[in-house]
Order: C-alpha cells, then structure tokens, then sequence
C-alpha cells in the first residue's frame, strides 16, 4: 500500500483525469442498461392460503415483538382482518407499514461512530510531519495504510457477524471495540482539565494499575508498550510506543465498517421507503465529516507531541462517550416494519446466505454491476482528491496550510450537503438513473479545473476552491444512491452484504 501511495503521488494530473474520465466513460457507455428506478424490483405477494397466513401473522408478531399490550392487539387485529376480510385488493401486506421517533435516534448515533471512525483513520494526515518527529521512521501515511487495509479484511466479516448477532449487539460491539483501539493509541487522557481530585486521583489509580500489568505481561506483549523505543520528547509527552499505536489503530480499522456497510440494513429496518435514501446518504456520508474534522482539529492541535498526546486523548474521550450512549440507547429494530418491503421479507421467511454465497448471488443479479461501477467511480474520486488535497490547492494558488484545510473541510462537507439534498429528491422521485447520469456528467466538469496547471485558470483560487466544491456536491451523492439502487436492484438480498461488496 505503501508503494502504492508513493505511485498515486508521482501520476502527473493529466493521468488522474484520464482515470476519472475512464470511470465516467465506462458508466455512460453503459446507461441504457443503468436500472431506471427501484420500485419495478420489489413487488408484493399474496399468501396461499388462511393456514399459511396465520402462520405468517403469527410470525410477524414474534420478530417484531410490542412493547404496549393494547398496541399488540391493535396489531393481532389488522393481521385477521387483513386475511379474514373480502377486499383481497387491499390484503397483500399483513399489517400497515409504520415509523417511529427512534429512527433518528438510531441514524444519529450510526452517523457519529461513523464520523469518529474516518476522523482516527485520518487523525494525523494533516499534520505528517509533527507525527514524523514524534515517531521518527513512522509515516503518518503507513499509519492510514494499516488501518485500510484492516477495513477491507473486515469488510468479509460483518455481514456474517451482523446476521448472526443482529444489529444492535454489532455496531454495539464494533463501538467498544473502537473505543479500546483509541484508549491504546492515547493512554489514559488527561482529565485534570476537569477539576476535581477524585476524577485526577482515579486516573492516577488506573495509571499506577496499569504499569503493574505490564510488568508481568510475556515479553513479546510488553515490547509493544515499551517507552525505551520513543523519544525523550514523546515520552515526557505521554505519547504511547508506536506498536501500541498501530494495534489500537488495527482495533479501530476492524471496527470501521460495520458503520460504514450496515446504513442501507439500518435504513430499510428503520425508515419508510421515501426516506431511504437520504437516511443511507447522512450515514454513508458522515465519514465524510470525520476527514474534515480531522483537516481542521487535527492541523490545529497535533502540531507538537504534547498537542499530538492531547488530541489522542480528546478522540478516546469522545470514543467512550458516544461508546456509552450506543450501549444505552441503540435498538436492535423496531415494534414494527417501517415498509411495505420490509413485511414482505417477514412474511417470506427470507434468512441471509453467508457472505460469500451472498456476493455469487450479487454479481450474477442483472443490475447490479452498474450501481456498483457508478459506486467505485465516485469513491475513488472522491478519495484521491481528498487524499492529494494539499497538492490540489499549492497547484492552483492555495499555499498556506490553513487555507489548504478549509478547502479540504469544504470540500466533505460538501459531500455530505449533496448526500443529503440529493438523495432527499431521489427519495421523492426514485430517479436513480437521470439524477446518477447528471452527477457524472457535473463531475467530469468540475474535476477538470483542479488539474490545470499550464493556464491562467489554474491558478485562480477562487475557481479552484468553487470547483473543488462543486465536485463534492455533484460526485458524493453518486455512493449512497447507488448503494440504495443496488439495495432495491437486488431484492431481497441482504443490505450489509450490498455495501460490503461496494465498500
């Protein structure tokens, strides 16, 4: 990977366009096999019989078990009538599709693991050379390497983890888990800052606690947490060996997508099918605002060691709080199907296939490749521009490095606006192909001021800056309205296995 990024690097501008252009052109030379909408994908079905219906009823009843006695009658009683009455015209469905507040609460909390997520991948990209100094032979590149190339590993994982235990136990546990990676990248924070001799006095117990274990831990454990390997400066820091900090940071990378693939699974368990795609956009997308968080915090606070061991240990406190906030209050599903969709998957008893067998299933759907090309094309756009952010704006005249983390702020800022705005009329209007078409179209146009280097226009800030977020806008929708197309497109494979194979 390593290797990798030092070729990304040395591909003149011109290449980068002409692999942009490659992607956009593959997906025009492919439109007229681009699924339309969604909704011809899904259709209802009828039951067979009474004896089946009741079984289903029955079934229905048990997954989404109420919390109301009078609510669980109410339910028993539509499910009769539904089956029991003679208009069959309006008896497809068992029960009327139903949201609750909670939605938001379970979005809120999903988008949040999935900001701090991308913020400790990015943590100290924009600041290299204060971490070079701190860790003299590490980059701050192999540092996103490992945990990128954990994510994928993992990526195999969550759709069986997910399935076996739920959603609720996994992203659950995926936030402890982060929550531990963190605590071995920082140390036990600093909380002083908090007043108090009782909260300083226990941090000084779980210090003291702690140097006790690692004198009796084996010696291939306890070469990772020794301070000889630091310098005298990242040790009178605080700051932790540089072993420990890549185990925390493989922590946080297994973690990672099982709040980056399970937003199209929360959507279509939580949310009506006219709010899909934006719920999936805010949660596919808020990773978007991790990186610019960590642009602007991370350029501000780690420019030395001791601002480096402060700002792991304000991630690890904001880790542990939304940590704590998942545990208490993240459901598994609701009382009841949010969609009409969703009841048809309860009534035809549909259990997801392992993950392998689920990716044969995908690939071999008609419909599925080109949601997934549109998909690729945009991510890997949107990453190379965010990962060469600083060599973008020095070419068009942006030199000082806070200019340089605005525009890198804007710009996934601008992502997630356009995520939202967009996938909001996509919603109303389930225009997966025009609406996809038009944001290819816009961001073969605004990509192409960002390589200009021989003319006037490629060095005007203002053009650039405007281009830069007008290509946030135009290519970030592109990821979460294909992953809910390539969601409807395969009906009634399993969501989490859809973003598994995209991410």
């Amino acid at each position: 990977m390593k290797n990798q990024n030092v070729s990304l690097k040395q591909l003149s501008s011109c290449k980068r366009r002409t692999l942009s252009f490659v992607s956009i052109g593959f997906l025009a030379a492919n439109a007229a096999s681009f699924p339309a909408a969604a909704s011809a994908f899904v259709h209802p079905i009828a039951t067979s019989s009474k004896a089946s219906a009741m079984q289903q009823q029955r079934s229905i009843i048990n997954t989404f078990p109420l919390k109301e006695e009078p609510n669980k009658h109410l339910l028993q009683t539509k499910l009769m009538s539904s089956t029991n009455g003679s208009d069959e015209s309006n008896n497809n469905y068992p029960l009327e599709p139903k949201t609750y507040s909670q939605r938001w609460v379970q979005l809120a909390y999903l988008s949040i693991l999935a900001l701090l997520s991308d913020w400790i991948c990015f943590s100290v990209a924009a600041s290299p050379d204060s971490f070079e100094h701190a860790y003299p032979g590490a980059s701050a590149a192999n540092l996103i390497d490992i945990f990128l190339f954990t994510n994928v590993a993992s990526c195999f994982f969550v759709t069986d983890v997910v399935t076996k235990f739920g959603l609720g136990k996994s992203i659950k546990g995926a936030a402890a888990l982060m929550s531990l990676g963190c605590l071995m990248r920082s140390g036990i924070p600093d909380l002083s800052w908090l007043g108090g001799s009782e909260i300083v006095h226990a941090a000084d117990i779980v210090q003291s606690v702690s140097q006790e274990v690692i004198e009796v831990l084996p010696d291939g454990i306890s070469d990772l947490v020794d301070t000889s390997t630091l310098t005298e400066a990242s040790r009178v820091a605080g700051l932790e060996p540089y072993g420990l900090l890549v185990l925390g940071t493989i922590f946080v990378g297994f973690a990672q997508p099982y709040f980056q693939c399970t937003p199209p699974m929360l959507s279509a368990t939580w949310f009506a099918s006219n709010e899909r795609a934006t719920a999936t956009a805010t949660a596919l997308n808020f990773n978007q605002i991790g990186i610019a968080v960590a642009f602007l915090v991370g350029g501000s606070m780690a420019n030395n060691e001791v601002g480096i061991h402060s700002y792991f240990g304000l991630i690890t406190l904001l880790c542990a709080v939304t940590t704590i906030g998942t545990v208490l209050q993240f459901q598994e599903k609701p009382p009841s199907p949010p969609s009409k969709s969703e009841i048809e998957k309860l009534v035809r008893g549909e259990k997801e296939p392992p993950f392998l067998e689920s990716v044969k299933k995908l690939f071999s759907t008609k419909g599925f490749s080109i949601p997934l090309a549109a998909f690729i094309c945009s991510i890997s756009i949107t990453n190379i521009v965010g990962t060469f952010i600083d060599e973008v704006m020095e070419r068009g005249g942006v030199t000082d490095q806070l200019g340089i983390d605005l525009a890198g702020a804007g710009f996934e800022l601008a992502i997630l606006v356009g995520g939202i705005v967009i996938g909001g009329y996509v919603d109303k209007t389930k225009q997966y192909k025009p609406v996809t078409l038009a944001c290819l179209l816009a961001t073969m146009f605004f990509v192409i001021p960002l390589g200009l280097t021989d003319h006037m226009i490629g060095n005007e800030p203002v053009l650039l800056v405007a281009a830069l977020l007008g290509l946030g806008l135009a290519c970030g929708p592109i990821q979460p309205i294909n992953a809910e197309l390539a969601v409807d497109v395969t009906y009634p494979s399993d969501e989490t296995a859809v973003e598994s194979v995209q991410q």
